[in-house]
């Protein structure tokens, strides 16, 4: 297993996390692959999305793989009248991270960060390494206090 810039920093603050690689399909990058691939419950796989705020600039957002972003709660929750995803080709610039590799943690800059409040109903949630075929497994509480995000409803229900 490759030790991505995520892990070493959780190494760093020496917060507790677990790692789970599984196998990468290029045809399919989705999170609901990925937790097809590691037999995990689809709720508990967070996907990684960037954003731009009419307002604060660049956003990102943890979202469960199989739902769908809600712009209008996102900018409710982020303060701002509008947002929109940025451009796929723009991801790599702005993050650090591909597409399907993605990580909340370890970007080029610290961005304001918000996770759908469901994740607190799982114990351990899982997010990219940074890397496509590797997550890290963590609680969500202990993500977001480490990544300085929120907890919010960012998704349709």
């Amino acid at each position: 297993m490759v030790k991505t810039n995520a892990m070493r920093m959780l190494d760093k603050a020496k917060i507790e996390y677990r790692t789970k690689e599984y196998e990468v399909d290029e045809n399919d990058l989705s999170g609901s692959h990925a937790a097809d691939m590691m037999g995990v419950d689809h709720g508990s796989v967070f996907k990684t999305l960037v954003l731009k705020g009419e307002k604060m600039g660049y956003l990102v957002c943890c979202i469960p793989v199989d739902a769908e972003l809600d712009l209008k709660k996102t900018a409710r929750a982020a303060g701002d009248k509008k947002v929109e995803m940025i451009h796929m080709k723009d991801l790599l610039a702005v993050t650090g991270y591909i597409r399907g590799g993605c990580s909340p943690i370890g970007m080029k800059k610290q961005f304001p960060t918000f996770v759908e409040e469901s994740a607190v109903l799982y114990d351990e949630i899982a997010i990219s390494a940074g890397l496509r075929g590797q997550q890290i497994l963590i609680s969500p509480q202990t993500l977001v206090t480490f990544i300085r995000g929120k907890f919010a409803s960012l998704t349709f229900k």
